[in-house]
């Protein structure tokens, strides 16, 4: 889509209220790929990685979405590298639950000890006092679920986060967790051909609860030459991957996208998906064209 005759600004996307005090323009950033390959380490290109955090917020992005387990470290150092002392309103998530190995290696830790110390190093990291929104990476099959959730509490209790959050969770998974304390986002894999979450999407909708889904942009074969979404980017004068960030848009006013990169330029191709409107048409072209596919 042409964005010379219009101010590029993620404020088209609307606005979410998290936890019911945080409003925040529902198209933000993820800041997982301003790291190394395999999410390990620093990037290739660290002035970009900088430049990509401040032109971000320059671009009216409100939320930002991280953890600990990006670099690991890296992304919360970046992010306070950059934007420190941060603006009024920014609101700045990140996990804690994952413990690295190497590149793209991944391990679950949800023993109370680990939770605490992973908060107070990201509290440390991005030189905050309280977190605004602080989520369980994983819950740890290996650890009685009553543990991680009362140490989210008792964390809460410190006053070192404001509200909590979730990711990778089932429907059972979020309403456990509303025993112990109100869960305000999720965040699951969620794309316009990945929809293994539309039951956890509907229940998030239902709920007011803000459902952050990431790996956003992924359109598979949805993508090809004369299917729905081609004709509709080429319609709008747009990227595939625009068209699927307008979907997701309009599919929920829940929906929080965190499209990620380590580029200024496709920061701003993906913020300037927050002002392409799709009709009701278009929507329903693209939702019929995944259904007929199962999928990508």
């Amino acid at each position: 889509m042409s964005t010379s005759t219009r101010k590029l600004s993620a404020a088209p996307s609307g606005t979410f209220v998290i936890g019911g005090d945080l409003p925040v323009h529902r198209l933000g950033f993820g800041a997982m790929q301003i790291t190394g390959s395999g999410v390990w380490g620093p990037p290739r290109d660290r002035a970009e990685a900088i430049r990509v955090l401040r032109r971000a917020v320059e671009l009216d992005v409100t939320l930002i979405d991280t953890a600990d387990s990006y670099g690991p470290h890296v992304s919360e150092e970046l992010i306070a590298e950059a934007l420190y002392p941060y603006p009024e309103g920014l609101v700045i998530a990140t996990k804690g639950g994952f413990e690295r190995s190497g590149p793209n290696r991944w391990h679950a830790n949800g023993r109370p000890e680990h939770l605490r110390a992973a908060c107070d190093g990201s509290l440390k990291r991005l030189k905050l006092d309280r977190i605004d929104l602080y989520q369980l990476h994983r819950i740890d099959r290996k650890v009685p679920a009553e543990d991680q959730f009362g140490t989210l509490i008792e964390l809460q209790r410190e006053g070192k986060i404001r509200h909590i959050g979730l990711s990778e969770v089932s429907v059972h998974d979020i309403e456990h967790a509303r025993e112990f304390f109100p869960v305000v986002t999720v965040q699951n894999r969620y794309n316009l051909a990945e929809r293994d979450s539309e039951d956890v999407l509907d229940y998030c909708d239902r709920e007011g609860i803000g459902f952050i889904p990431w790996f956003p942009l992924l359109t598979g074969k949805l993508a090809d030459a004369g299917g729905p979404l081609a004709q509709a980017a080429e319609r709008h004068q747009a990227t595939p991957a625009q068209v699927a960030l307008a979907w997701l848009l309009k599919r929920s006013p829940v929906m929080l996208p965190i499209p990620g990169t380590s580029r200024v330029a496709h920061l701003e191709e993906n913020v300037a998906a927050a002002s392409l409107t799709l009709t009701d048409d278009e929507f329903a072209a693209l939702e019929g064209a995944v259904t007929a596919t199962g999928g990508a």
